[in-house]
């Protein structure tokens, strides 16, 4: 702890001279150190657990997504950031639409960008249809169950609406695995806000510091810390974490990997 202090000060320190307040420095510093102190080694009560990309393989719907696009598998990362875009202006500005339609609207705006013209209907069909239907990756069940296996309560929480979530896992089989599930749909604000945090802990009736995410986003792991949550990153082909936010305590290539760091802890 002390050298973390150590080291956030001594990092920090130059703020000053590139015209940084002491008011801002000061706060920065407590929001690490408080960051910092709310880390634990003790086991947390529920393990939350992302669903699209964390628990299943969205490459059939993103090789379908890439049809529409004229083939432009390279537009697939843009489609995908203007959707999560889009899905904070949405709660930015108070609003609520479904995941999947924010997903097909953006795959519009894409689309137009690039001089591709897609249709309301064809888009949505491209995004919810696939989506609904993926399968679970490779190691995804034999994790959950270990985890289950070793007393943990597990917790799906999701961007995706209850009805879509749903019907994904008894598609992919995964019914079974999980005590809950949660959507933001039913408090109306997208993940990373740190309400979405707030408000699916008060939901378990637990503290934030006794929840832990697992997800293959590091914009979902950064809220989740900022929240102060714990969190586990699945580093997944593609995925990385937000440097400017603290490190999640488990940071492995897949869910197998972490769910055996998970087990060890007492």
């Amino acid at each position: 702890m002390k050298n973390n202090r150590r080291n956030f000060i001594k990092n920090t320190a130059m703020l000053g001279v590139a015209g940084v307040t002491m008011p801002n420095f000061t706060n920065a510093l407590n929001q690490n150190i408080m960051q910092e102190e709310k880390k634990s080694t003790g086991r947390p009560k529920v393990l939350f657990f992302d669903v699209n990309e964390t628990l299943l393989d969205l490459t059939a719907m993103k090789e379908n997504v890439g049809e529409k696009l004229n083939g432009r598998s390279d537009l697939l990362s843009l489609w995908f950031t203007t959707m999560l875009q889009y899905s904070l202006v949405t709660t930015v500005g108070r609003q609520y639409n479904d995941f999947g339609i924010i997903g097909a609207a953006a795959l519009q705006m894409v689309a137009a960008n690039h001089g591709i013209k897609i249709g309301e209907k064809e888009a949505q069909e491209a995004i919810l249809g696939p989506l609904r239907s993926i399968p679970p990756h490779p190691e995804v069940k034999e994790a959950l169950k270990q985890l289950r296996g070793a007393g943990y309560k597990l917790v799906s929480f999701t961007n995706s609406s209850n009805i879509g979530v749903k019907t994904q896992f008894e598609n992919a089989g995964l019914l079974d695995y999980f005590d809950e599930r949660l959507s933001i749909e039913d408090m109306g604000k997208y993940k990373p806000h740190t309400d979405a945090y707030d408000w699916a802990a008060r939901k378990m009736k637990i503290k934030s510091s006794e929840c832990l995410m697992v997800a293959a986003h590091g914009w979902d792991i950064a809220g989740a810390l900022w929240a102060g949550w714990r969190g586990a990153f699945v580093s997944r082909p593609g995925a990385q974490l937000y440097s400017l936010a603290p490190n999640p305590e488990i940071n492995e290539p897949n869910l197998k990997l972490i769910a055996e760091k998970l087990i060890t802890i007492k």
